[in-house]
């Protein structure tokens, strides 16, 4: 974290969750992204941390998001969505930049299809939060956070 500028956290979406609320509540749950980006707003606002977000249903663009937070970004969180799985891309992006970050699954991958039960990104990351719903969002700001004051310290 640079010193003499407010750090920025940036929390990044895969496909499909522009649909949350419609797209299988049942695993998904029924909160909209936007509901849970504006629970996450409100929560750094009280702590005194940046927190910018983007949502993509497009592999490249999610690549582009993540090279673009290099020297601006102090930690990632990530729902890859079904890239998990799926994208080598991602995870050369993500490991690229040198940026810390979390991964976010809403529903648990590990009692689901097992194509679901791997990911490309888990053994690089900070940690990772699945099975608790939009919560898992919050879950990761906070560690982000702690993260974060602990590389100060």
């Amino acid at each position: 974290m640079s010193l003499g500028r407010v750090p920025c956290i940036l929390v990044i979406n895969g496909p499909n969750l522009n649909i949350l609320s419609i797209r299988e509540p049942s695993f998904y749950g029924f909160k909209t992204l936007e509901q849970i980006i504006d629970i996450l707003i409100n929560q750094v606002k009280k702590i005194g941390i940046q927190l910018q977000h983007f949502q993509s249903n497009c592999e490249c663009k999610l690549i582009e998001t993540i090279h673009s937070a290099i020297d601006r970004i102090d930690f990632i969180i990530i729902n890859p969505a079904a890239f998990a799985h799926t994208s080598i891309a991602l995870r050369d992006a993500l490991i690229g930049v040198h940026i810390p970050f979390i991964e976010v699954h809403l529903s648990n991958v590990y009692s689901r299809e097992s194509f679901r039960h791997s990911s490309y990104l888990s053994d690089k990351a900070e940690g990772i939060i699945c099975g608790f719903g939009a919560m898992g969002y919050e879950l990761a700001l906070s560690a982000a956070v702690a993260y974060l004051k602990n590389q100060n310290n």
